[in-house]
């Protein structure tokens, strides 16, 4: 048996953040073969996340980020079981690694991020890696990609809330800190669209059902339930659609008020989302 020794041991935990002596038994079991040691390790790795498959991974990363013209704006979720795992500087840096891919490469969905390549290997298998560095079970669950003249992007301080938002104007003055504005509403107001003819019809047909039950629980008459659903529609527009939502620094506008104030053409032309536990 080839005799192992803790300089070989040290190279292989370098090269893979894996445990001492998860490292000295690859090894051991490849007989000294550092690249069929990887191997093993990564194997490790892969049934570490079979085996807990079925575990709950509820907090995470959520970042978010433009490329360097701002015409293309992406954002990613990489979940994990525990927020001491989300904190590690490992699993934060490998988020922020795939989202840099996901943005040079422009890439579209979460599917096709999981294909591409970093490093010579897929950003799916990375994160397998991780699993059996960590031993909890890691899932890149969401990935969001929008496009447009000017895009913006906004990941809150604690990394659990991120959004991103188009607008259709650039040459407008003030327009980083308008941007900036927008998708700092979005993540902390999270409106469900843009604007009133936006909203799925079946989520108004919900909205009105609800009004109407509720009215008829408070015992008001038939005729008035309609009337009274509408109002209620009416206000779930005012606090779920982004232009006329109350704007968060200046309760006195809508933020429709303060984009066409800025440039009477201005608007969001799309936004994107993202926070644990939602």
């Amino acid at each position: 048996m080839t005799k192992i020794t803790a300089a070989e041991v040290n190279n292989l935990r370098q090269a893979t953040g894996a445990g001492m002596m998860d490292c000295k038994k690859a090894l051991t079991e490849s007989d000294g073969d550092f690249d069929q040691a990887v191997e093993i390790l990564r194997k490790k790795g892969q049934k570490v996340a079979s085996k807990r498959a079925d575990r709950a991974a509820n907090e995470g990363v959520v970042l978010a980020k433009t490329n360097n013209d701002a015409t293309f704006a992406s954002m990613i979720m990489l979940n994990s079981e525990t927020d001491f795992v989300a904190k590690n500087d490992e699993v934060v840096s490998l988020a922020k690694n795939i989202l840099n891919i996901a943005i040079e490469n422009q890439v579209k969905t979460r599917d096709e991020l999981l294909d591409t390549k970093m490093d010579e290997r897929t950003i799916g298998e990375h994160v397998t890696d991780m699993i059996g560095k960590t031993g909890e079970k890691l899932t890149l669950s969401n990935y969001e990609a929008i496009s447009g003249v000017i895009t913006f992007a906004y990941t809150h301080s604690n990394s659990k809330v991120a959004s991103i938002a188009a607008l259709n104007k650039k040459d407008v003055n003030n327009i980083e800190e308008i941007g900036k504005d927008v998708v700092m509403q979005i993540a902390a107001m999270s409106p469900v669209a843009i604007d009133k003819g936006d909203v799925p019809q079946e989520m108004i047909d919900s909205e009105l059902e609800i009004g109407k039950d509720q009215a008829r629980q408070e015992g008001k008459a038939e005729e008035l339930l309609e009337k009274i659903a509408m109002g209620k529609v009416n206000k779930f527009y005012k606090e779920s659609t982004l232009l006329n939502q109350e704007f968060i620094k200046d309760s006195k506008k809508t933020v429709r008020q303060m984009l066409t104030e800025a440039d009477k053409e201005l608007t969001v032309t799309e936004f994107k989302r993202l926070a644990l536990g939602q």
